[in-house]
């Protein structure tokens, strides 16, 4: 009778144990990071594939691929060519409902399976560490060029350039918006004097913050970042002033780093990546890629995504039709 309890309690704990889902992958893995190499997007996909990797959280390897052709079009054209496919997921940003909102692309977001939107990243508006030495300057630098000064990004009528055009409307300004393939791109043409500012996220600018050649004017967020680690020798993220305190009056302005995978993927496949997204967001990898990057952590999945979505598509359309952008 012994035996035959022992025996039950061990089929019991066997089947405990087992995975949760019904799908599992039985081969290598493709991450798709919607930008060039260096910049946030290629961060993102980079930070959970070390987070998975180093906690053994799957058995399959995981390559990165970089497909930042067109603004990001060429990783999401990529990815819906591989509908019905779980082994192929697309990292990107609000750039998955914007961009078709503004460009004549080959995809538009319902092409794709959401799966989680994993932070939200701050934009900083970035200068030469010769350039402006407060905000206030900078605007009246930018005026004196009468129109010829020059904003770097990553992308066209991505993020970037929405708050560029959003921060011309503001300080009564105008600028030439100049995109590059990435947030990396653009600081590198920053600190060899190509561009006058640019409004990377932290994670692309910080080495060159470090390194002496750019520094952070604001932060557009209705609070400073979290204190940390010293980024120079006397100043760290909570030293740098929110925008508003520094005379420019643009609150807020994050952007969110999202997963998704192809259509026509089934709900076990889709319920799996979710799981795995939030043992990735438990490690401690994962946690010091956050803290270090300055962003910050959010689990959205489902309704909550969507409204999210909803909210976020009102909000960029307003400023394209300002613009002009909308596709016809």
């Amino acid at each position: 009778m012994r035996t035959l309890k022992f025996a039950a309690a061990l089929i019991a704990a066997t089947t405990l144990a087992a995975p949760a889902f019904a799908w599992q992958p039985t081969k290598a893995i493709e991450f798709v990071a919607t930008a060039g190499p260096g910049g946030g997007t290629d961060n993102f996909a980079r930070a959970v594939q070390a987070a998975i990797v180093k906690n053994k959280l799957l058995d399959q390897a995981i390559v990165v691929v970089n497909k930042g052709g067109g603004s990001g079009a060429e990783g999401y054209t990529y990815e819906k060519g591989m509908a019905g496919d779980p082994y192929h997921l697309v990292f990107g940003t609000s750039n998955t409902w914007q961009q078709p909102m503004v460009s004549k692309v080959a995809f538009k977001q319902s092409d794709f399976t959401p799966i989680a939107a994993m932070v939200q990243d701050e934009f900083l508006l970035w200068v030469k560490q010769d350039g402006p030495k407060d905000v206030k300057a900078y605007i009246e630098a930018m005026k004196a060029r009468n129109g010829a000064g020059k904003m770097g990004g990553a992308q066209s009528k991505d993020t970037d350039e929405l708050l560029t055009r959003m921060i011309e409307k503001t300080a009564g300004i105008k600028m030439i918006y100049v995109p590059f393939k990435s947030g990396a791109e653009a600081a590198v043409q920053l600190a060899g004097g190509h561009v006058d500012s640019h409004v990377n996220n932290p994670s692309e600018s910080i080495g060159q913050w470090k390194g002496g050649t750019q520094r952070p004017l604001c932060v557009f967020n209705t609070k400073r970042l979290a204190a940390g680690p010293k980024i120079t020798a006397t100043e760290g993220w909570s030293d740098i002033p929110t925008c508003v305190e520094a005379g420019l009056n643009i609150p807020l302005f994050q952007q969110p780093r999202t997963v998704w995978l192809p259509l026509k993927v089934t709900p076990e496949q889709t319920a799996f990546y979710v799981d795995l997204m939030k043992k990735v967001q438990a490690t401690p990898e994962w946690k010091d890629y956050v803290e270090k990057s300055s962003q910050t952590q959010v689990f959205l999945t489902g309704a909550a995504f969507t409204d999210y979505m909803t909210q976020d598509m009102e909000r960029v359309h307003k400023v394209a039709e300002e613009q002009g952008w909308l596709v016809k």
